[in-house]
C-alpha cells in the first residue's frame, strides 16, 4: 500500500503548480528537496493519487508526519522551521521575485502588489489558516462602522517550547529584530521565528532603500509593512512625511501610516523604523469634517478637524511639497504645545510627551495627510497614560492604541473570545461565569436591553456594546475633548507659523 505521505507530497506540489509558485517542469526537483527535508530516500515509481487540499492543510499533514516519525521534535519552533523550509522549496529567489514585481509594476502598481500578495499567501508566509481563527465583525457607531477583531491567529507556545527557551544560554544577535532585512530566508531558531519562505520587495524612497513585505498575520486586506534597510529607532520628523507621500505616489491604491514614536502611544516595535500600509478603507478614511480652518502660511493646503474620537487634522493638497511643510509645521508646533487646563503637558523636565501618528493616502489628484495628535504623559490617576484607555474600559482593551486602532480597527486580546461567550450566556439567563471585571458592564446591558431570549440578539447586543466601549477607548486617547480646546491649538499653530 502506498504510504499516505507520498499522496500529500504530490498534492502539495500540484497545488503550488496550480497557484503558479512553480512550473510543471520543476516537479522532480522540488519533490527531491521535500524528500530530503522529511528524511525520505525515495518516491514510488507508480502514479500517486495526489491529496486534494489547500496548501496550508497539506503542509500541516507533512508536519504531522515529521513529528510522528521523529524527523523533528514535537515543539512549536521545530514545526515552524520545517514548515517554512518546505515552502521555501517552492518560492523563487529574491532577485527573481523583485524582477517579476517590477515587470508587473510597468503595467500598474496594482498588478505588482496583487502578484506579491498572492505569492505571500500561497507560500504560507501569510498564515491564512491561523488568520481564519480570528473573530472579526463590523459594528455601527456614531463615527462610522468600526472593525472589531479578536486576535486568535498567533498560536500559544506549548510547555516544551517554553522550557527550551528558558534553557537557552547563548544569546544570538542576528537578525537584530523581526523587521530587519536579514530575516529574508532566515531558517529560524528556538525563540526566533522561521523566515525561510520570507521575501521582501526593494522600494527606493527618496535617497534611501526601504523594503515592502506583508504581515504574516494580516489584520486587513494587504496589511503590509514598509521598513528601513537600516536598523534604527523609529523617529517622526519631516522626512517621515516626505517618505509617506512618496510611497503613495508609487502605490496610489495603498494608504500608509506610521505609529507614533514614543512609548504608550507608539506601536509594539519602536527599535526599527517602519510604517504600515495596505489596500483597505478604514472607518476613519471616510470620516466627516467637524470643521474646516485656514493655515495662514499654506494657501495651497486645505485643513479640517475630523469628526473622530481622537484629535485629527486632515490636510489635502495637489502640491506634495506644501503638504509636507504644513504637516511638519503642525508636528513641530504640537511638540512644544501645552494646555494645563486639559492636562496636556509637552514635557516633564526634559522628557517629551507630544508626538503624532501620521497617515497618508491619495484621493485622485489630491495628496492627503491625517495628523493624529498624541500625548503619552502619565499621572497618579492614570498611571498607564492620561490619553490611554482608562481603567473602566481596560476590561476590553488596555494595550497601546497604535496606528491600526487609530483608524477604527479594534485589535482585542484573545481572552475575550471565551469571556464574551460567558457574557452572552448571562444575557440569555443561562448562568454564565462572567469575569469580575465584566460584571458591571454585563449588568448594565441586562438593564438596558431587558429580557434577551435569542442568541442572535445577544450577539448583536454584545457587538454593539463592544463598539461603544471601543469608541470610549479611542475618546480616552484623544487629546482635545472639545472644539474650543482644539481651536486654541489651531490659533497657536497659525500664530507660530513663520513662513
Amino acid at each position: 500500500m502506498i504510504k499516505v505521505i507520498y499522496k500529500h507530497i504530490a498534492g502539495l506540489i500540484q497545488k503550488t503548480i496550480d497557484n503558479q509558485l512553480i512550473e510543471s517542469s520543476d516537479q522532480i526537483y522540488v519533490r527531491n528537496q521535500i524528500l530530503n527535508l522529511l528524511q525520505l530516500d525515495a518516491f514510488p515509481e507508480r502514479d500517486i493519487q495526489a491529496t486534494d487540499d489547500s496548501i496550508p492543510n497539506l503542509l500541516d499533514k507533512l508536519i504531522v508526519y515529521a513529528t510522528d516519525k521523529g524527523v523533528i521534535d514535537d515543539v512549536f519552533d521545530d514545526k515552524e522551521i520545517l514548515s517554512a523550509q518546505i515552502m521555501n522549496v517552492f518560492v523563487a529567489r529574491p532577485s527573481s521575485i523583485n524582477h517579476t514585481f517590477y515587470q508587473k509594476y510597468k503595467k500598474s502598481p496594482l498588478a505588482a502588489t496583487n502578484y506579491f500578495y498572492e505569492l505571500s499567501k500561497h507560500s504560507n508566509y501569510i498564515q491564512m489558516n491561523r488568520i481564519r481563527n480570528n473573530v472579526h465583525f463590523k459594528t455601527e457607531t456614531t463615527y462610522g462602522n468600526f472593525d472589531i477583531t479578536i486576535n486568535l491567529s498567533k498560536p500559544e507556545k506549548d510547555p516544551k517550547q517554553i522550557k527550551r527557551e528558558r534553557e537557552l544560554k547563548e544569546k544570538v544577535d542576528y537578525p537584530k529584530c523581526p523587521l530587519c532585512v536579514e530575516n529574508e530566508g532566515y531558517i529560524g531558531r528556538t525563540g526566533y521565528p522561521a523566515r525561510a519562505n520570507h521575501r521582501v520587495i526593494c522600494v527606493p524612497l527618496l535617497d534611501e532603500t526601504w523594503y515592502l513585505q506583508y504581515s504574516p498575520y494580516v489584520y486587513y486586506n494587504e496589511h503590509s509593512i514598509l521598513f528601513s534597510e537600516v536598523h534604527r529607532d523609529m523617529k517622526i520628523n519631516i522626512e517621515t512625511f516626505k517618505r509617506l507621500l512618496s510611497f503613495t505616489e508609487k502605490f496610489p491604491h495603498y494608504f500608509i501610516g506610521s505609529n507614533a514614536d514614543l512609548p504608550i502611544v507608539g506601536g509594539s516595535i519602536l527599535n526599527h523604523d517602519h510604517y504600515q500600509a495596505g489596500h483597505y478603507d478604514f472607518a476613519m478614511t471616510s470620516a466627516e469634517n467637524a470643521f474646516s480652518f485656514n493655515l495662514k502660511a499654506f494657501s495651497n493646503v486645505t485643513a479640517a478637524v475630523l469628526k473622530w474620537p481622537l484629535s485629527i487634522i486632515r490636510l489635502q493638497s495637489e502640491d506634495q511639497h506644501d503638504l509636507v511643510e504644513a504637516a511638519n509645521d503642525i508636528f513641530t508646533t504640537w511638540q512644544t504645545y501645552s494646555d494645563p487646563s486639559i492636562q496636556i503637558k509637552a514635557f516633564t523636565n526634559n522628557t517629551p510627551h507630544n508626538t503624532v501618528t501620521p497617515i497618508a493616502r491619495r484621493r485622485e489628484e489630491l495628496y492627503e495627510m491625517d495628523i493624529v495628535l498624541r500625548n503619552n504623559r502619565t499621572s497618579k490617576e492614570h498611571p498607564m497614560g492620561v490619553f490611554h484607555p482608562h481603567a473602566d474600559v481596560q476590561h476590553i482593551k488596555k494595550e497601546n492604541i497604535g496606528l491600526i486602532e487609530v483608524m477604527g480597527l479594534a485589535v482585542l486580546p484573545a481572552r475575550l473570545k471565551d469571556e464574551l461567550a460567558e457574557v452572552k450566556k448571562e444575557l440569555l439567563n443561562q448562568n454564565g461565569h462572567v469575569e469580575t471585571y465584566h460584571q458591571s458592564w454585563t449588568a448594565l446591558m441586562k438593564e438596558k436591553y431587558g429580557k434577551v431570549s435569542d442568541a442572535k440578539q445577544a450577539d448583536y447586543i454584545i457587538a454593539k456594546e463592544l463598539g461603544h466601549k471601543f469608541t470610549r477607548v479611542l475618546e480616552d486617547a484623544g487629546v482635545f475633548k472639545n472644539h474650543v480646546a482644539f481651536k486654541r491649538f489651531i490659533h497657536a499653530l497659525n500664530k507660530e507659523t513663520k513662513h
